[in-house]
């Protein structure tokens, strides 16, 4: 036996376990791999190591957005550890496999039993669902459902099957017009207006309904403006309607975002299974469900709401399971996630953290229309049954959100939402009418692309057709969106507005050249913002507020020009522009 070390290393070099040539595959970056040095659309002719074929990809995906700024997406994008955990644990199970998987089979009936007692489904009946990939998946089997029970019933009175039509608003998302394409359904687009908040318009929709009407889908928090299209009043008029001609016209409730929100924050309004002609409900767990992408919802009120002809029966995994899912295998962690999310946080957490969305949404609203340069469409702040932008309205905001603010952030109480429109924590904004009278070139399309070089993701997009001339800015408020998020957020948009205001007179270089603030601090910006302008202003005054909020953020200083010294006004009304330094 060797006595020493020494006496060990011809052996240890033998076995490549000593002192050795540092060789490409030792490197991470200088061992010549790259994602461009073939053909990147051909498939890889040769191997990489997995060091290089992670740098590449991490490094690529760096020009990604930062998920926490994105204020563009619904989707949830973050969770605790211990949710990832479970999904790291679980990320090679098949949802599908019940019989290899009892117990994640379990916790898929238990999620489904608390979204049926969540829904207000029928007391004492078994929960008839499933668990999709998305909300888009929960849509178009719930019109499936409702046209396979319309046909039966044509086919049965002898009538014909063949022109099926489907009614819902024209700001519909994307996934319902699939669901009519897909399936050789006739989509009648109801058109929106002001009056109707931009959503569906439920007299125009009745109007629009015959005998060949397999149902409506009613969307519960409209992608555009966040706003509920009012599910029972519409419930009422399909009884009205069928009274007076004899059509019977169930409803699915697209709840992707609302059907997570309203349980908690607003529990009094009837929207789902308490409504007679809500037959079926889809959501998504990945958005106000605070699950990762991947997973949805989609509930039948019972089990005669779903023809058994959707259902087909396996074998050939080892049990005998039923299945109406349009997609098959889909990953089972997100499931699980998604129970962790419900046993975690339970009906009081989700209050919580519901309430504190909406309250940020309000914080946000009533701090930009405070601005006097932007108007919000969406109407969460303001006071229950108080809709569009006007002076008055906005005064009617700013004093509810200034009495209701001391009520707490993440209440437990769902009263704290007694006073405010319903609808989802959704901004939706644009520049007012005095602002666009003042610059006919300002561009929110700028604004959006400054916002960009701030980080942060805020889409300038048009409203549905029927209003598709007007463009609005989004910001979706999720539980990652903290106040101090906020008060960031306003700052920012006050600076890309200035600063497109800006490139009117000067070139892109001089705009952005700028030192940074001495004093960059925005503690408790959006509440100093919201609580600056409280009475009706005429546009001189308009012109200083505004000059007074850049100076609050730091964007508007004094330097001296000669021997005089003189701040910029918002407007310019064709005389020599004051000197003034901006900084960021």
């Amino acid at each position: 036996m060797a006595e020493n070390v020494e006496d060990l290393l011809p052996g240890i070099r033998r076995l490549g376990l000593g002192k050795r040539r540092v060789t490409m595959t030792d490197m991470t970056y200088g061992a010549g791999y790259s994602e461009s040095s073939g053909d990147v659309y051909s498939f890889p002719k040769k191997s990489m190591p997995a060091r290089n074929a992670y740098q590449i990809i991490h490094d690529t995906l760096k020009f990604d957005g930062d998920p926490t700024l994105n204020c563009a997406t619904f989707l949830t994008t973050w969770m605790e550890p211990e949710a990832e955990k479970l999904i790291m644990e679980n990320l090679g199970k098949n949802r599908v496999d019940i019989d290899e998987y009892e117990s994640t089979e379990r916790i898929h009936r238990r999620c489904l039993a608390h979204l049926h007692d969540l829904w207000n489904g029928p007391k004492g009946a078994d929960a008839t669902g499933t668990v999709v990939v998305g909300s888009s998946e929960g849509i178009m089997l719930g019109g499936l459902a409702m046209k396979w029970r319309w046909r039966l019933r044509r086919e049965a009175a002898g009538k014909d099957t063949s022109k099926p039509n489907i009614l819902f608003g024209a700001n519909a998302q994307v996934a319902l017009e699939k669901t009519a394409r897909y399936f050789d359904i006739e989509a009648r687009l109801v058109p929106v207006c002001e009056e109707s908040h931009y959503c569906l318009d439920i007299h125009k929709a009745v109007d629009m309904i015959d005998e060949n009407t397999i149902g409506m889908f009613v969307i519960f928090g409209s992608t555009y403006t966040g706003h509920y299209e009012d599910v029972a009043e519409m419930s009422k008029l399909l009884d009205k309607l069928q009274q007076e001609k004899g059509y019977d016209v169930p409803i699915h409730v697209d709840g992707a975002s609302g059907a997570f929100i309203a349980p908690f924050a607003q529990p009094d309004l009837a929207w789902d299974f308490r409504v007679p002609r809500v037959v079926s409900i889809s959501t998504s767990g990945h958005k106000f469900g605070l699950t990762y992408p991947g997973i949805g919802w989609v509930l039948w009120k019972a089990q005669e709401y779903l023809p058994s002809g959707l259902e087909f029966e396996l074998s050939y995994l080892g049990g005998v399971e039923k299945t109406f899912t349009l997609n098959f295998s889909h990953p089972a962690c997100f499931l699980i996630a998604q129970y962790y999310q419900f046993i975690r946080y339970g009906h009081e957490g989700y209050t919580r953290i519901m309430n504190a969305c909406l309250y940020h949404a309000r914080l946000l609203s009533v701090a930009l229309e405070a601005t006097g340069v932007y108007e919000c469409f969406s109407d969460i702040h303001r006071p229950r049954g108080q809709f569009g932008f006007s002076e008055e309205t906005r005064l009617s905001a700013s004093n509810l959100f200034d009495e209701t603010s001391s009520l707490g952030i993440s209440s437990a109480n769902p009263s704290v939402n007694e006073k405010f429109n319903w609808g989802a924590p959704v901004v939706a904004f644009r520049f007012t009418d005095w602002f666009i009278t003042t610059h006919p070139k300002a561009n929110q399309d700028i604004v959006s692309t400054f916002l960009r070089v701030r980080g942060w993701i805020i889409p300038n997009y048009p409203l549905p057709p029927d209003a598709n001339t007007i463009r609005v800015l989004r910001v979706v408020v999720k539980e990652t969106t903290s106040e101090d998020l906020i008060n960031r957020l306003i700052r920012d948009v006050m600076w890309a507005t200035q600063t497109m205001l800006d490139t009117e007179t000067k070139s892109l270089g001089e705009t952005l050249a700028k030192p940074l603030a001495s004093d960059p601090s925005v503690t408790n910006l959006a509440h100093a913002v919201a609580s600056s302008n409280t009475r009706t202003m005429d546009e001189h005054e308009k012109r200083s507020h505004w000059r007074g909020l850049l100076d609050k953020i730091g964007e508007l200083k004094k330097i001296n020009a000669g021997n005089n010294s003189t701040d910029e006004e918002l407007a310019d009304d064709g005389s020599s522009k004051p000197i003034y330094q901006k900084t960021c």
